[in-house]
């Protein structure tokens, strides 16, 4: 957080400000600016991947296709509310009293840094994506890496005025475009690392100025915009202070060990002779998730969700905050200021809460879908909460929440929903009356537009300032706050109301497989999107009147691969595990190769564990496909997309069959594919790192050698590590670090090193903190004192996703010399 402005909650309950403030400061060219030293703008080359994991995620919350229920029975209906600190409805939001008080949001001017729209020089071979649009919707601003870093930009949809909003070298995560047009909020990700700031722009590039994440230490996140566009939701992550001593720098500089040798370009490798490394972390005593090295125990940070004027003459306001929170995004404000929509809770365990802004009372919690954090929104009147929902259901839908006038939940119905596949995004238009749906139909996007019916209009009440007595639950009961999925039941002022509805829904065809982003209709006549598929780069498209139009300035499709080979369309298979669950994934075969002839294989792991593969052109597997290596990209247990039983297949002790399922398509591979069972590979990302390496200590006959990519080598060490909000996630999904550490050691690859009997390249981001560099390291470190061949690479200004060019450039590429050298072409 930056300046030193203070919540008005202080001095009283915190008024939503229902107009927009006239005064206009204009950005001051002393100004600090944001960008550290030292770090400079990647150039621009044709060679260029927007990946998942370099891009915007693909919401892989999404599948190939669905499954049946385990074992028969329905899904169970999912904890509502988180294990930390929850908020529960009746109850006022906590607020923070850190002392000393820290200062609200405020904003920072910077200089300005737009450029013409003939520097850098447009590239045929790049990626654009997550759109946000003016309110006319003839004007887009969106993220794009031709220059080789993740860039704001903007342009009409129509024409080729594209220009270049923010030049500095911080990757860009999000954008958002004010209602009113006057402003465009945007995230980056300064040195590529995890912390995040949020920033403002005017779209003429001037005005630049610094929001909320700019305090050492500190992390911000976008939210809504109030409708009028005067104001900001953002959210704040505090930095947690450690008991006892400072904060430890997650640096990969400050951890490195003796032996390490520095090399020219971004990288660091580890050199062949043994290397003396620190203790590895532990997990500190009482079981704490995520404490620091040396067993201090960190103080639970603090979320704080405020709304801000990107123009300094309002005073933020306090919307609400939570200690110890995994998440807390505000997703959409009413209308009328009253009532705020949050989205909270770990993975696994998502919830949208319904807060009183005059108050700051929950009045209402229900639970909501992983995947994209946009997870709905208000109808006009207030009444009706339109979500994205997977409560009660194996599927996610959309869901119409019925509001009493207090904010209070008075029923649940599923309006548009289907048996075998989810709702993966839902983006509601600025009026409220409309929606754009996207389905996840086997890994494959059909978009719809509908429109919404909430009746209860013209009946609805005005709740009255002060009469906590009516408005407010009973803590405890659930009575009148709390969700009831499924059952629809009205409460006592809803029955006539009537229920919510579409009154109409319509089809519309896409280009390519995969929508990863969506923007409703407006003036324009039709939404914009972006999209993915697997001959082509991320890119942004305009629907009007049912057509397809790429913008001007989104790669076209032959420019997808500057070397001129074109991109594999991969084919669907569908594994099936030791116990008999289906499974999924995409095969896809290098070029050249004689029908049924024997090729050397890789096997891709996603993320997550909840990612999803999904047909799009990954430049990674073009690399791989290019020096004649097949690919099978699998979806194993715990993946989305397949319905909630299926995510929740892996928790636990059920991980250990997790690690046999990819056995067993490493064999669908062999046995339904042309994969040479001699010659494979295992690699994967994140968690798809950690599934590498579990599966060359498991199954160490299958695999010739493996890339592990950010993946956790020891569970213990991980939990000690790790940031605390991915610690709460972390233990629902594989243990509790105290209660479960003999799991968490038994699923821990480290804890079967020995059986260790091929070669491994790890690869990891330096500023990492999801999953420290160390578990690289120390699994890189075991497998040469066991005598094997082993290297670490270590990309400079990189966190857990490789957002930059040069740096993925470099990664694909030494991850396909290492396979090919150790495979055969």
């Amino acid at each position: 957080m930056t300046g030193a402005r203070t919540a008005s909650a202080a001095a009283g309950r915190p008024q939503v400000p229902p107009t927009r403030p006239a005064a206009h400061p204009a950005a001051s060219p002393d100004g600090r600016h944001i960008s550290p030293d030292g770090r400079h703008a990647g150039t621009g080359s044709p060679d260029t991947d927007p990946t998942t994991t370099g891009t915007e995620p693909l919401n892989t919350d999404p599948a190939t296709t669905g499954t049946e229920p385990l074992n028969g029975t329905p899904a169970p209906r999912r904890p509502a509310v988180a294990e930390a600190t929850p908020l529960r409805p009746g109850e006022a939001v906590p607020v923070p009293t850190p002392a000393p008080p820290r200062p609200a949001p405020a904003p920072v001017p910077l200089p300005d840094s737009a450029a013409a729209q003939d520097v850098p020089q447009v590239l045929a071979g790049h990626g654009c994506w997550y759109p946000s649009t003016d309110p006319g919707g003839r004007n887009v601003a969106f993220i794009c890496d031709r220059a080789g870093v993740p860039h704001l930009w903007a342009g009409p949809v129509d024409g080729d005025g594209v220009h270049l909003l923010d030049a500095d070298p911080d990757p860009v995560i999000e954008v958002s475009w004010s209602p009113d047009g006057r402003w465009i909020a945007y995230t980056t990700a300064p040195g590529g690392g995890e912390l995040t700031r949020v920033l403002c722009v005017r779209p003429d590039g001037t005005g630049r100025r610094l929001l909320a994440g700019g305090e050492p230490g500190s992390s911000a996140h976008l939210g809504c915009w109030q409708h009028d566009g005067s104001m900001l939701a953002v959210t704040v992550a505090e930095p947690a202070p450690y008991a006892g001593a400072a904060a430890p720098d997650l640096a990969f500089e400050a951890s490195r060990a003796p032996g390490w040798a520095a090399r020219d370009g971004r990288a660091v490798l580890l050199p062949r002779a043994a290397a003396t490394a620190p203790a590895p972390r532990v997990a500190p005593a009482g079981g704490a998730v995520g404490g620091p090295p040396g067993g201090d125990e960190p103080a639970p940070r603090t979320l704080a969700a405020y709304l801000v004027d990107p123009e300094g003459a309002v005073a933020p306001v306090l919307l609400a905050s939570e200690r110890g929170a995994a998440t807390l995004r505000v997703c959409d404000l009413s209308r009328d200021g009253r009532l705020a929509l949050l989205r909270r809770g770990p993975r696994g365990r998502r919830e949208a809460l319904v807060v009183r802004t005059r108050d700051l009372r929950a009045t209402c919690e229900v639970p909501v879908a992983d995947g994209d954090p946009w997870i709905g929104g208000f109808s006009p009147d207030g009444r009706t909460l339109w979500l994205r929902s997977d409560g009660g259901r194996e599927y996610a839908a959309l869901t119409a929440v019925r509001l009493d006038p207090h904010g209070r939940c008075a029923g649940v119905t599923a309006v548009a929903e289907r048996p075998d596949s989810e709702l993966e995004l839902l983006a509601l238009n600025h009026d409220g009356q409309g929606a754009v749906l996207v389905w996840n139909v086997r890994g494959v996007s059909e978009l719809e537009v509908v429109e919404l019916s909430a009746p209860g209009a013209d009946t609805a009440e005005t709740a009255t300032p002060g009469a906590d007595a009516a408005g407010t639950a009973t803590p405890g009961t659930g009575a009148a706050g709390t969700a009831t999925p499924g059952t629809g039941a009205p409460g006592a002022d809803a029955a006539s109301a009537g229920p919510a509805a579409l009154l109409s829904r319509r089809a519309v065809p896409l280009p390519h497989e995969v929508v990863t982003r969506a923007v409703p209709a407006a003036a324009s006549g039709g939404p914009v999107v972006a999209l993915s598929g697997s001959r082509r780069r991320p890119g942004v498209w305009w629907l009007p009147q049912g057509a397809a139009l790429r913008t001007p300035w989104s790669s076209r499709d032959e420019d997808a691969t500057p070397d001129g080979r074109p991109p594999v369309r991969p084919v669907p298979m569908r594994p099936v595990a030791r116990d008999g669950l289906v499974l999924g994934g995409w095969y896809y075969r290098a070029p050249g190769r004689v029908p049924g002839e024997p090729a050397p294989c890789v096997i891709h792991l996603h993320g997550g564990p909840e990612e999803q593969e999904r047909p799009v052109f990954n430049p990674l597997y073009h690399e791989l496909l290019g020096r004649g290596l097949d690919v099978f990209a699998p979806d194993v247990r715990g993946s989305s997309g397949y319905g909630r039983s299926f995510v929740d297949a892996d928790l636990g002790e059920r991980r250990f069959a997790a690690i046999d399922d990819v056995a067993a398509c490493a064999a669908h591979a062999v046995l339904a594919g042309p994969a040479d069972p001699r010659r494979l590979a295992v690699m994967g990302r994140s968690y798809g790192g950690y599934l590498t390496m579990a599966s060359l200590v498991w199954h160490p006959d299958l695999f010739r050698t493996g890339v592990a990519v950010c993946g956790m080598s020891d569970l213990t060490t991980f939990f000690a590590g790790t940031e605390p909000w991915i610690g709460q996630s972390a233990a629902h999904k594989y243990g509790h670090p105290e209660r479960d550490r003999e799991l968490l050691r038994a699923l821990s690859p480290m804890s079967r090193i020995d059986a260790l009997r091929v070669p491994v390249l790890a690869v990891h981001g330096e500023h990492d903190t999801n999953v420290p560099p160390g578990e690289s390291e120390q699994f890189v470190r075991a497998a040469r004192e066991r005598g094997l061949e082993a290297e670490l690479l270590v990309l400079r200004e990189e966190g857990h996703d490789f957002r930059r060019a040069d740096n993925r450039r470099l990664f694909r590429r030494a991850a396909a010399d290492w396979i090919e050298r150790h495979l055969g072409g």
